[in-house]
């Protein structure tokens, strides 16, 4: 009867340490669960709190004064938003070679670098090509749809790649060339025939001039060799010369101004820095506030995982018209109220 009684005695022990054992299990996975969440909830934030450091790289096309200021402006931004310890930059201009710009973007993934910043047409297209998974920001790029062959634009690119545009409102500078050149009777779009911007600013300034009943014709340029012979034939034809945002041209103002200024032809120039150099005037963004905004879109992604995929591409808020007073007065242009005159760089 004692055995009896023991063994009930043992039996029952044994089930009350497994119902609380049961018990401290399921807590333990409760408790564990509950930590999960909060880590889950609290993930958006994870990253701007670690410590963790970003590499950029960062491919411009080539030097010249509007690529360098969206450059400074990227990089202000991005030290300000992610930390002046927290990011480092390699900084990689192609000097206007499309191989050039191929390898830098290869290098770029190689390294394993955290975002791309692509400064100009070129380099977003090998940018593009080289990675479909690194996010790649844009600036200094005209149009999105044209340089990444997009179909159905719906304004953003639906891949890797956002940015910002620095597409100035062509109609406008349409009538910036009737208001300065009353008289013209012919204008001369000249433009680099590999920058696939350029031609879809000089088509749309086609399409202004024409509205107006202006003649015009294209004379292009395949690299800057081509230069002083294609502005040479341009200027015996035209009244007028209109030059969109075009990084080989803009590398290459001296050459242009030295045809033009003798000649008597005035420019008018889609961007400040082709206007400063051969331009009479222009309908000009702030490219250092379009790197800038480049780079809050930068710090937006890499600090809170943001689909680069559908962020719309962002333009310039502001422009402004400017004149080079230089120019004007050699060609005895007199300018109307309402422009601001470009101030050399110190």
């Amino acid at each position: 009867m004692k055995k009896k009684q023991i063994l009930s005695i043992v039996m029952a022990s044994a089930l009350v340490m497994g119902m609380t054992a049961c018990s401290s299990s399921t807590t333990s996975k409760s408790n564990v669960s509950s930590d999960t969440t909060k880590s889950a909830e609290s993930g958006s934030n994870s990253v701007a709190n670690s410590d963790k450091t970003f590499k950029i790289g960062i491919s411009q096309m080539v030097e010249h004064p509007a690529l360098d200021a969206a450059t400074k402006g990227f990089e202000e931004a991005c030290k300000k938003g992610l930390g002046e310890d927290k990011v480092s930059f390699d900084v990689q201009n192609a000097q206007g070679e499309q191989a050039m710009c191929s390898t830098i973007a290869t290098n770029f993934v190689s390294s394993n670098v955290d975002l791309i910043l692509a400064n100009a047409t070129l380099p977003l297209q090998t940018a593009s090509s080289a990675t479909a998974d690194i996010p790649i920001i844009g600036t200094a790029v005209t149009d999105y749809a044209t340089a990444l062959e997009i179909k159905d634009w719906s304004g953003a690119t639906g891949i890797n790649v956002s940015g910002t545009s620095d597409l100035a409102p062509i109609d406008k500078q349409e009538e910036m060339l009737k208001e300065l050149i009353p008289n013209a009777k012919k204008v001369g779009i000249v433009y680099c025939s590999a920058e696939p911007n350029s031609k879809y600013q000089a088509d749309l300034f086609g399409e202004a001039l024409d509205k107006d009943n202006i003649a015009h014709a294209e004379y292009t340029a395949a690299d800057s060799n081509e230069i002083q012979s294609v502005v040479t034939s341009a200027i015996g034809e035209c009244d007028v010369l209109y030059i969109p945002t075009d990084n080989t041209m803009a590398s290459n103002t001296e050459i242009i101004k030295n045809i033009c200024v003798p000649a008597k032809i005035p420019v008018i120039a889609g961007e400040q820095g082709l206007a400063s150099g051969c331009g009479i005037a222009t309908l000009s963004i702030d490219y250092y506030e379009l790197g800038y905004k480049a780079g809050e879109m930068a710090c937006d992604v890499l600090l809170n995982g943001t689909d680069i995929s559908t962020m719309k591409i962002e333009y310039s808020p502001e422009v402004k018209k400017m004149y080079n007073k230089e120019i004007c007065d050699e060609l005895g242009i007199t300018i109307p109220e309402g422009y601001e005159e470009i101030k050399a760089e110190e």
